[in-house]
């Protein structure tokens, strides 16, 4: 076993695998940005070293300083987690050049899995079906349009490079697609550095199902089992369960053969998850990509299969081996993990990062929490939206559903907007109660009128400020009261420092004087903090409602801001670049 490992990451990735080490007696060494500097998973770790500012190509994906801080740190190896540098080629080249374990797969299998369409052709190789798709990578619109002219729509633009929904779009039509295609090139290129993208036939609606693969240095090559991650929005998991509800057991067999099919056909080492698109009718599935790396959504494999997986990867990539056959992977009862990400459910999912007043996870037989942040926590706009995990088991599904509706209800995660309340709605769904849903179930299916805007997102719905919940007792019973505006900011405790604070960063300022305030008729205003990607439009010419306006980047994710109204363009407040406060004036549009 290592001697010490770097966690080439942050947050709740990072605490899982610096935790794995301190059960194997590894010394763990992390590293953090500027803005991370009181992060707990610098905390967690045996030892830590700052990288630089906050934006990630300055620290977490600075390759330089990470191979300078594992010599100065003397580790034998580095995690790289998920996401940052977890699936690129050239950082595990470069940490095998520096005489260090990438602890993962090699260089050559990343690279011809983290291609997609490469790894099209080692799934053909290895007698798998993919979805019908292009062979070479694109930017030109027109081939995009001949694509879906010959296949049909909707079309799915992918980036070759990328992977949890960032650079992908669906173009439901030929008028859209230069849009889509440029989106997608430009969320990749942000995300992974790379802007390649391909096209591929969108299935109406699919299951999502994944199954996870562990690989020794000897050869062995064994599954654990799938996971279903159908429900999404925006093409990135929210919620995910294993195994899979309803799958026959015909079908569990012919695509765990599959996905090992696939993992030998490289000589693939150490874990990673072979991702399949299972049609309607139950039975047709294709081969989606290989995500060479541990998943987000590890812990519901963990919880029944009993084998942890970033202790295997810490084993296999030692040449300890994993001690498994397939004859030992026995799955028990079902686990259900959702995504805690900062983001407001009730205005389509857009990112909040801010302060979290209180945490409090929830506890009781079964319950697991996978966090980086605490009370008192700052959620930082520059990385992804996710702040947490919620992980439950029980000895059947309909169990673990009631099981995980019980601990959201217990959790308390108080500040920002979270996507808690939607997790609450979805337990309790009639669709997913039955297993029905599919990837596109969330976005077209359900309806989310009831999730209500919460703290500081409430503004505009009648009431004016941030809010909070007050305990009053009435003839003896005790009620929960929320209340809005100046009452919100008084008082002690948690709730009322959270709800000064909610004020204090909306009547922050910004470019432009655009001030998270009451915006006129005529303003069209941005719905969460970000950047400014770049405008759709120029001052003077005339839209209709529903017409881009603007793209603004929050949290790794580009979204389309919409004319609210009919027009013609007045004032832009900014430029493509600036940074901007949620509820700042993005323009204006005035009467025709």
């Amino acid at each position: 076993m290592f001697d010490a490992v770097l966690v080439a990451n942050r947050g709740e990735i990072a605490i899982r695998v610096i935790r794995a080490c301190r059960e194997l007696g590894v010394r763990s060494v992390a590293v953090y940005s500027e803005v991370d500097r009181d992060a707990p998973h610098v905390r967690a770790a045996d030892e830590a070293y700052l990288l630089g500012p906050a934006p990630a190509a300055q620290s977490y994906l600075d390759q330089d300083k990470i191979l300078q801080v594992a010599a100065e740190a003397g580790v034998d190896a580095i995690h790289p987690g998920y996401g940052f540098f977890s699936e690129n080629a050239h950082f595990a080249q470069a940490c095998a050049d520096a005489g260090l374990v990438f602890i993962g797969p090699g260089p050559e299998a990343i690279a011809r899995m983290g291609d997609k369409l490469s790894a099209r052709e080692v799934a053909l190789n290895a007698g798998v079906p993919v979805v019908p798709g292009t062979l070479e990578p694109t930017d030109d619109p027109d081939v995009a349009v001949a694509f879906g002219d010959e296949h049909g729509y909707p079309v799915a633009v992918k980036a070759m490079f990328g992977g949890g929904g960032r650079g992908m779009k669906v173009v439901k039509d030929a008028a859209s697609m230069r849009e889509a295609l440029e989106a997608a090139q430009r969320e990749a290129q942000a995300a992974f550095g790379r802007g390649e993208c391909y096209l591929e036939r969108y299935l109406e609606r699919p299951r999502h199902v994944e199954f996870q693969v562990l690989a020794d240095l000897d050869g062995t090559t064994i599954h654990l089992g799938e996971r279903d991650c159908s429900l999404q929005r925006r093409h990135q998991k929210l919620v995910e369960e294993a195994p899979a509800p309803g799958l026959s057991e015909s079908v569990r067999q012919r695509m765990g053969e599959a996905a090992v099919k696939v993992a030998k056909e490289m000589d693939y080492v150490n874990a990673g998850t072979c991702e399949f698109l299972l049609d309607s009718d139950g039975e047709t599935f294709y081969f989606l990509e290989m995500n060479t790396r541990l998943q987000v959504e590890h812990p519901v494999t963990e919880m029944i299969t009993g084998v942890d997986l970033a202790q295997a990867q810490l084993r296999i990539a030692s040449g300890e081996g994993m001690g498994l056959t397939q004859d030992d992977v026995t799955l028990t009862g079902h686990a259900i993990e959702v995504r805690i990400n900062a983001e407001e459910p009730a205005l389509g999912f857009v990112p909040t990062p801010g302060l979290i007043t209180k945490l409090t996870p929830p506890q009781g037989p079964w319950v697991r929490f996978d966090t980086g942040a605490e009370s008192d926590y700052e959620v930082p706009r520059d990385y992804d939206s996710m702040i947490a995990k919620l992980i439950v088991w029980a000895d059947t599904r309909d169990g673990a559903r009631h099981r995980m509706a019980r601990a959201l209800d217990e959790l308390v995660l108080e500040g920002i907007p979270t996507t808690v309340t939607f997790h609450r709605l979805a337990m309790t769904h009639e669709q997913f109660a039955a297993g029905d849903h599919s990837t596109v179930s969330v976005e077209t299916e359900w309806d989310l009128s009831s999730l209500e805007p919460q703290g500081a997102a409430a503004a505009g719905d009648g009431t004016d400020g941030p809010s909070r919940e007050v305990t009053v007792e009435v003839a003896g019973r005790r009620l929960a009261v929320k209340v809005y505006g100046e009452l919100a900011a008084v008082g002690g405790g948690g709730g009322g420092n959270g709800a000064k604070a909610a004020g204090a960063r909306r009547g922050r300022g910004s470019k432009g004087g655009g001030a998270a305030t009451a915006a006129s008729t005529e303003d069209l205003v941005a719905p969460m903090q970000g950047t400014v990607v770049k405008y759709a439009v120029e001052e003077g010419a005339t839209v209709a409602v529903g017409d881009l306006v603007c793209v603004l980047e929050a949290m790794k994710m580009e979204n389309t801001i919409n004319a609210h109204r009919a027009g013609v363009v007045g004032a832009l407040g900014f430029a493509a670049g600036d940074v901007v406060e949620s509820g700042a004036v993005l323009a204006r549009i005035e009467d025709a």
